[in-house]
């Protein structure tokens, strides 16, 4: 067996010769031709290879989208072997056999991780160019399962054994990626159509157009490691401001600005926390201006003061905007002189407002090309001077996917900056939110981008945005498959996801004697409370929706049950907030997530492997969402509107049934091995690795702590940055060492990435009793200089210690509890 080593910095190429096969080295990797398909072997870091193949006679060059990573400079040896040859870095093996025609993908140690299958190239014609479609497939373990895809709504966990289309559309988010508990990640780097296959032959991903195939794998101890890879590949995560972890109110739509500035006075009246509110659609008048990026709808009629009016509210503004223009805007004008619209049915389809669309009456509407350079500065251009200048403080960017309506396969061969649709289909939302963040960033630095948008890709997670699930309708259905979504929506890399709590269509609720209002409808009221619970313990908690009005004051007043839970819900939210913002920054300098598949940290346990009811909140909190009706019948039942829905059942004066939302209820919870657990509203103790019974009311759902987490418990605020956190409350959960780091900075600039921030760690021994609170590391312009702690322990009977009140002025301080 012959075998060479490969320097980082080889400045020649060797060709050599093994069994059946020749292949060329150079600083990176290998090239070789099996048959007549060209083959590369190149790693991009120790941990992390390329595979490209194409045919002979068709080259293959691309820059990627999604991928901004340089190649490091990697030591790895080749090795020859019987049939094929073997590259070795640190971190992993790749192996080519000439005989199957196959790479196979082992950790060092020797174990495999995954195998190739079939690969194929099929000619496929795409508007006059000749290409392929491609296809790569690999070979899995009977048992393993896969995480990842994106923002699938269909209730799974791990995503074996199914086929999905993936073509980005208004609920379904796809990132072609997935990754395994066995410690690896695949990235298949391609933006046309595709389908992802997995069945007992083989799990595969198959584009539509494809001048080659290009794919990554990357493997790590644990999924945070593949994570870590992934984003190391496509971007890390920017911090977003501090007050975007506050809770948003929106409603499809707000029709003044005296009405959107009202929502925001009423929850200052009523004291519920408040950080934003969202003016969706419409505020520049009719569809043939659609968004305009303007206020020309004469109910907005004083747009500066609008926005003062909010600010001055201590709140914050965002604002909708589409990836489309109607024809009467200066964008369409501007952008079809020069040949940068799409032509393809999207919405609104008319210009008359009304379901279904008045087609006598076309709004014209176009979707614009974001692939192109040009049109991303045209798009900001316009952004800029007509709604950032006036302090607008984040972006809605709706149908970002794009609403593609009455799809016809020629739709596809709208030519783009980058080539046809068809080729490119899939990255429209990385191209379109990418525009807007770097233009923002390239523009001022004083404010953090914050971005929240309906559709994603791989790489996404670079461009400061939140991605929500999209018009899903109000069932329990919906929310249950929320979690599993947004968990496997996380695993491809992104961490932040979102969801309109309560769901978006709920004019199943809204019935002839309703006029939205929910305070009547309590079977809308359970949905809408246990959505809320579990939008508190989501990267943003948003409320929005349609049909049914959603701001809390339409749920009854104070002292009303379902008012309290909606209430309690936020504060729980407000008083983690020092929790929340520190979970941020280790998601941005640590490769961290906020929604964090049972899985990901119980890896060893394998009930947690198509665990799709739970998840962890960072790393200390078990979040166990009702997802069922407990108080009323979970389905809508279409029966006479002048008796409800609920025949049988004694009714109210509306028709629907009487509910007592007082009553105690009771939930199943998994609690994983490898840990002990502490109920955070009761503090009893219980041991990991069994399913227990936990009783709820409409004002809790099932939380855990996990024990040796150090907990900091911010103050009662109105909202976020009401109130600086000179008297944090750390609880400390016995039963396990821990460690937590405070983090704080300015809330809202990028002076961070110049250092302008602070940590403080706290660090506790469980043996000794003893929590330590270190020097505090950094500084920042409004730091706190003195502060205080008060130090609680949680302890394995359930109680609770008396606080010890600390001094810390940034010196080192050891408290015995």
């Amino acid at each position: 067996m012959k075998s060479i080593f490969l320097g980082a910095l080889s400045a020649f190429l060797i060709f050599t010769s093994c069994a059946r096969q020749s292949y060329e080295t150079f600083n990176s990797g290998v090239k070789t031709q099996i048959d007549s398909t060209n083959v590369r072997i190149e790693f991009v870091s120790p941990s992390i290879v390329r595979i490209q193949k194409h045919l002979e006679g068709h080259p293959f060059e691309k820059k990627s989208l999604s991928v901004i990573k340089k190649p490091e400079e990697v030591s790895f040896g080749v090795q020859d072997m019987e049939n094929g040859f073997a590259l070795t870095t640190a971190e992993l093996r790749v192996e080519l056999d000439t005989l199957t025609h196959s790479i196979r993908f082992f950790k060092p140690d020797g174990s495999l991780l995954l195998s190739e299958s079939t690969s194929s190239f099929k000619p496929f014609v795409d508007n006059g160019n000749e290409t392929f479609t491609v296809k790569q497939g690999w070979t899995l373990e009977a048992d393993e399962p896969i995480y990842g895809l994106g923002i699938l709504q269909n209730g799974k966990m791990s995503q074996r054994n199914q086929e999905v289309e993936m073509v980005q559309n208004n609920t379904w988010d796809f990132s072609t990626f997935f990754q395994s508990p066995k410690g690896y990640g695949v990235f298949w780097d391609n933006y046309s159509p595709t389908t992802f296959k997995d069945d007992t032959a083989e799990t595969s991903f198959s584009s539509q157009v494809g001048d080659g195939i290009d794919y990554y794998v990357m493997a790590g101890d644990n999924a945070d490691a593949v994570i870590a890879e992934m984003r190391d590949l496509t971007g890390e995560v920017p911090m977003v401001p501090l007050w975007t972890y506050g809770f948003w109110q929106s409603r499809e739509r707000y029709k003044s600005q005296e009405e959107t500035v009202g929502v925001v006075q009423k929850h200052r009246e009523l004291g519920v926390p408040l950080d934003g509110i969202i003016q969706d659609w419409q505020y520049w008048g009719d569809n043939y201006h659609w968004n305009a990026m303007d206020f020309g709808n004469p109910a907005f009629p004083d747009p500066q003061k609008f926005v003062d009016d909010v600010h001055g509210l201590n709140a914050h503004l965002i604002i909708s905007i589409w990836s489309s223009f109607g024809p009467e805007t200066p964008q369409f004008k501007e952008l079809k002189e020069k040949n940068m619209l799409m032509d393809f049915q999207t919405w609104p389809q008319s210009g008359k407002e009304g379901w279904p669309p008045d087609m006598n009456y076309p709004s014209g509407v176009q979707v614009y090309d974001p692939y192109n350079p040009e049109a991303r500065d045209i798009y900001w251009e316009y952004l800029s001077k007509n709604l950032f200048s006036l302090g607008i403080d984040g972006w809605w960017m709706d149908s970002t996917e794009p609403d593609h309506l009455d799809i016809k396969d020629e739709d596809y061969n709208n030519e783009t900056y980058l080539g046809s649709f068809r080729k490119v289909r899939n990255a429209f939302p990385l191209e379109t939110v990418g525009g807007v963040y770097d233009h923002q960033r390239e523009q001022s630095s004083d404010k953090r981008v914050f971005i929240l948008t309906r559709s994603g890709f791989a790489g996404q997670q670079r461009y400061g945005a939140n991605v929500w699930s999209g018009d899903l309708g109000s069932s329990w259905e919906s929310l249950r498959n929320q979690i599993p979504a947004g968990l496997n929506f996380t695993l491809t890399g992104n961490p932040n996801f979102n969801t309109d709590i309560g769901g978006f269509f709920a004019g199943a609720y809204n019935k002839s004697w309703n006029d939205g209002t929910a305070s009547v409808n309590p079977l809308f009221q359970e949905l809408y409370v246990r959505w809320m619970q579990y939008g508190a313990f989501t990267p943003m908690m948003r409320s929005h929706g349609t049909e049914m009005k959603r701001e809390i004051y339409h749920f009854g007043e104070k002292g009303d049950a379902i008012y309290d839970a909606i209430q309690n819900a936020i504060e729980l939210r407000y008083s983690l907030l020092p929790y929340i913002y520190t979970t941020s920054w280790e998601v941005t300098h640590n490769q961290d997530s906020f929604m964090r598949a049972l899985v990901m940290d119980f890896p060893q346990d394998k009930k947690t492997w198509d665990l799709k009811e739970e998840y962890m909140f960072g790393d200390a909190i078990l979040v166990a969402p009702v997802l069922e009706a407990q108080y009323t019948p979970e389905k809508i039942i279409k029966v006479d509107e002048e008796t409800g829905w609920n025949k049988g059942k004694e009714r109210g004066a509306e028709g629907y049934p009487i509910v007592d939302f007082t009553e105690t209820k009771s939930a199943t919870v998994y609690l994983p091995e490898g840990s002990a657990w502490y109920d955070y509203w009761t503090n009893e103790k219980f041991e990991g690795g069994q399913e227990i019974a936990k009783e709820t009311t409409i004002n809790t759902i099932p939380l855990y702590v996990k024990a040796g987490s150090i907990l900091p418990i911010g103050p009662e605020v109105q909202y976020a940055e009401e109130k600086p956190w000179d008297n944090l409350e750390i609880r400390v959960y016995e039963g396990a060492d821990g460690s937590f780091s405070l983090y704080e900075d300015e809330f809202d600039n990028y002076n961070y990435e110049n250092g302008a921030y602070s940590t403080i760690s706290f660090t506790w021994n469980d043996a000794n009793q003893t929590l330590e609170i270190a020097d505090r590391n950094g500084n920042f312009d409004g730091m706190l200089q003195e502060r205080k702690f008060q130090i609680v322990k949680i302890g394995a009977d359930g109680s609770v210690s008396t606080p010890q009140i600390v001094d810390y002025s940034g010196a080192a301080v050891e408290v015995k509890l």
